[in-house]
């Protein structure tokens, strides 16, 4: 693929993600009016009102114009980067998603990282030891992974290593990059290992199915040494189906990371929804719900291009033209 078969890619995967995003942000903003009863009390929730504080409700959120009228002012307002104002506290959306963004983003990279290169590593030893009682031992992890969801393994991990151990703090996200990835890493790898065990099982089956095929022989036949085989040929055609799954993935860790920063009481956009939602403050749960779409929809993106150019032999330009 070139660069402007890429360009053509891109442009066309953006197109089809705007109607996707417009129907989601249509969704989100639906929500207060979903909820039973008038949206005034729905945005109130169980808090004391009086006839001023509804009729200034109504006035910010222009409950008195007709529905599609309402989605317009409030589409307009999130294009300027106006998420809106959250009923606790009076706080703008958006600078409570940034101030609590920081955490997450370095708990979702620490955690992805661990993902895929532990989880390749362990999926090509697997692979290449197959049969082995070590190969049978990747795939009991991975039953056990899968089987584990992230708030179970983060409590153990928690008592272990964070109480009996006393190697890692048992709560806060610390200050300084070297004191956060250190009050992350024990959350990081909870939340990592229930989604390991994917990439190990995908690598193994990927690898085992690629070392059966005819180039892997003439390889052997040329002389070509067993390293540069398996990560020169054998890896990057295996790869193929793991960047495959890595949206899946990585939507699967953004998904368990809200049960692992309750967990360890991280001050993070996953803590933050859940608070919204108990506190029903549906200006904060439309705000981050849409975040959380678009990210959902930039990743998918990602890793469509990065797919196209780990096989060279997959052609977008007929899709995109």
């Amino acid at each position: 693929m070139n660069g402007a078969d890429l360009a053509r890619f891109i442009l066309w995967r953006l197109a089809v993600a705007v109607p996707l995003l417009l129907i989601i942000s249509f969704g989100v903003f639906a929500l207060v009016h979903l909820a039973p009863g008038d949206p005034v009390r729905a945005l109130l929730g169980t808090r004391p009102s009086d006839p001023e504080t509804l009729a200034t409700l109504r006035a910010r959120y222009h409950l008195n114009d007709p529905f599609i009228v309402q989605y317009g002012k409030w589409l307009w307002q999130v294009l300027q980067g106006d998420l809106g104002r959250s009923i606790n506290g009076n706080r703008r959306v958006l600078s409570a998603i940034i101030e609590r963004a920081s955490v997450t983003v370095v708990l979702g990279a620490i955690s992805t990282v661990i993902v895929l290169v532990v989880g390749i590593l362990l999926g090509v030893v697997a692979a290449l030891r197959r049969g082995s009682r070590l190969d049978r031992a990747m795939v009991m992890f991975g039953v056990l992974g899968i089987s584990s969801p992230a708030f179970v393994t983060g409590i153990l991990l928690l008592y272990v290593f964070g109480v009996v151990l006393g190697w890692f703090p048992t709560f806060g996200p610390g200050r300084g990059f070297v004191d956060r990835l250190w009050h992350l890493t024990l959350p990081a790898v909870a939340l990592a290992l229930s989604v390991m065990a994917i990439v190990v099982k995908i690598t193994r089956a990927a690898m085992i199915e690629e070392m059966d095929k005819d180039y892997v022989v003439f390889a052997r036949a040329r002389g070509i040494t067993p390293a540069r085989i398996t990560f020169a040929y054998l890896l990057r055609n295996a790869l193929v189906p793991v960047v495959t799954a890595a949206g899946i993935i990585v939507i699967g860790l953004l998904a368990s990371g809200i049960y692992v920063e309750v967990t360890f009481a991280l001050p993070g956009l996953g803590s933050l929804i859940v608070d919204a939602v108990q506190k029903r403050d549906i200006p904060l749960i439309q705000g981050t719900t849409l975040v959380f779409a678009c990210f959902v929809v930039l990743v998918n993106l990602i890793i469509d291009v990065i797919y196209a150019l780990i096989d060279p032999r997959i052609r977008f330009t007929s899709v995109a033209s």
